[in-house]
C-alpha cells in the first residue's frame, strides 16, 4: 500500500496512491483503518509530506563510503539525533535557498523509517515489526551555517530544508533496493540502499533503551553521497520500489 498526504479545499487529507487517483481517507493509517470518503486524481494531487512526526529523528555518518570522504571514524555503536518539523516540505514544494546563504549548499538522498507501534525496550525482532513503511527524504545542508554555529539549528532545519515523499510504502523490502540522486535529470549519485553501518532496527534497539517512540515518528537514516544544488536546479531523489521525490530549488525572494 502507498498512503500520502494531501491538500484538498486547503486541508491536509490522508490518501491511498492508486495507478490514477488518490482515495481521500477518513483519519490515519497508522492510528487505525479508516474509511475512504472520496478521491482526487493524482496528476492533480497537491503533494504534503506524507507525516508529521511526534518527533523527527535523524542519522548521521552512517554509510562507509561518506564515514571515509568526511574522514571520521566510524561510529562504534547507534547514536541519534533530531530536526525541526518546521523543515519538512511535500514532494513537488520548493527547496527555498536562503538569500544569506553563501558556499556550498547541498542535498542527501535518505531512506526514511515511519514507525507504526510504540517502542520500548524493543529486541530487533520488534522494531522490525514496529515500521509502518517507508518513504524519501532529502536533507539540505547549508555548510557555512554548520560550521559556524554550535548547534545545526538553521544549517539543517531552515524552512523547506528537508522534502519528504511522495509517499509511504508498506510493501517493499527498503533494505534490498537501490538510492539514486538526480540534478536536473542528471544521476549524481547511486548507491545501494541497504549498505549502513547500522540499519534502521538497530538504531530503534538503541533508542529505545532510553526513549519511547511513537506511532508516525521519523527516521530518516543518513546517506552514503552528497551533492551540491543551485537555484533553478530540480532534484530528485528516487528509491526503487518506493518511488520518486521531486522538488526544485528556488532562492529566496523567488517563489511564485
Amino acid at each position: 500500500m502507498r498512503y500520502a498526504r494531501v491538500r484538498v479545499d486547503g486541508r491536509p487529507v490522508w490518501g491511498l496512491v492508486g495507478e490514477e487517483d488518490v482515495e481521500l481517507l477518513s483519519g490515519s493509517p497508522i492510528e487505525g483503518e479508516p474509511d475512504v470518503v472520496g478521491a482526487v486524481a493524482r496528476s492533480t494531487a497537491v503533494w504534503l509530506p506524507p507525516v508529521v512526526p511526534p518527533v523527527f529523528y535523524a542519522v548521521g555518518m552512517n554509510y562507509p563510503r561518506h564515514i571515509a570522504h568526511a574522514g571520521v571514524e566510524t561510529p562504534a555503536r547507534p547514536e541519534i539525533g533530531y530536526r525541526a518539523n518546521n523543515a519538512l516540505t511535500g514532494h513537488g514544494s520548493p527547496i527555498v535557498k536562503p538569500a544569506e546563504v553563501e558556499g556550498r549548499f547541498e542535498a542527501e538522498p535518505e531512506l526514511v523509517a515511519v514507525i507504526g507501534r510504540t517502542l520500548r525496550h524493543a529486541t530487533h525482532e520488534e522494531a522490525r515489526g514496529a515500521v509502518f513503511g517507508w518513504t524519501i527524504g532529502n536533507d539540505v545542508s547549508a555548510r557555512t551555517w554548520q560550521h559556524s554555529d554550535r548547534t545545526f539549528w538553521r544549517s539543517k532545519n531552515s524552512d523547506t530544508f528537508k522534502p519528504m515523499g511522495p509517499w509511504i510504502e508498506t510493501d517493499v523490502d527498503a533494505l534490498a533496493q537501490t538510492t539514486t540522486m538526480r540534478v536536473n535529470g542528471e544521476i549524481r549519485a547511486q548507491f545501494p540502499t541497504g549498505d549502513m553501518v547500522f540499519d534502521p532496527f538497530d538504531y530503534l534497539v538503541q533508542m529505545t533503551r532510553h526513549l519511547t517512540v511513537h506511532p508516525g515518528d521519523v527516521l530518516w537514516m543518513g546517506a552514503e553521497s552528497v551533492c551540491r544544488i543551485e537555484p533553478g536546479d530540480t532534484v530528485d531523489v528516487e528509491i526503487s520500489g518506493i518511488g520518486v521525490l521531486s522538488n526544485p530549488v528556488q532562492l529566496e525572494g523567488n517563489q511564485p
